[in-house]
């Protein structure tokens, strides 16, 4: 059983670790590619390109779980009449942009 676990462990361990690869050689390729042409900055090396990715992740994205968001958190506590009322609200202030975003999730 605690064989099975490791084994378990590792392979996601190893899949992690060649996906972080695998995108921070795309990261790496696509800045090279298109910065130093457009901006005459340096090209990236493998470290600083898992770095970009890093500090990206960081700024922007945050290391919060991904579940759901606004609408799944929202919305799936509301009555069917409490997101109906919602909607027309979002209708009111977003006017024609509201009226066509998808419906939420029941």
């Amino acid at each position: 059983m605690r064989v099975r676990w490791l084994f378990k462990a590792l392979r996601i361990v190893v899949f992690v670790a060649a996906a972080i690869a695998v995108v921070g050689f795309v990261v790496m390729a696509l800045w090279n590619w298109l910065i130093p042409p457009l901006t005459g900055w340096h090209a990236l090396g493998f470290p600083q390109a898992i770095a970009l990715l890093v500090l990206c992740r960081i700024l922007f994205g945050g290391f919060r779980r991904r579940g759901g968001g606004w609408r799944h958190g929202r919305l799936r506590h509301m009555s069917q009449e409490e997101r109906e009322q919602f909607r027309e609200q979002m209708r009111e202030r977003c006017g024609r942009w509201a009226a066509s975003s998808p419906a939420a999730p029941s």
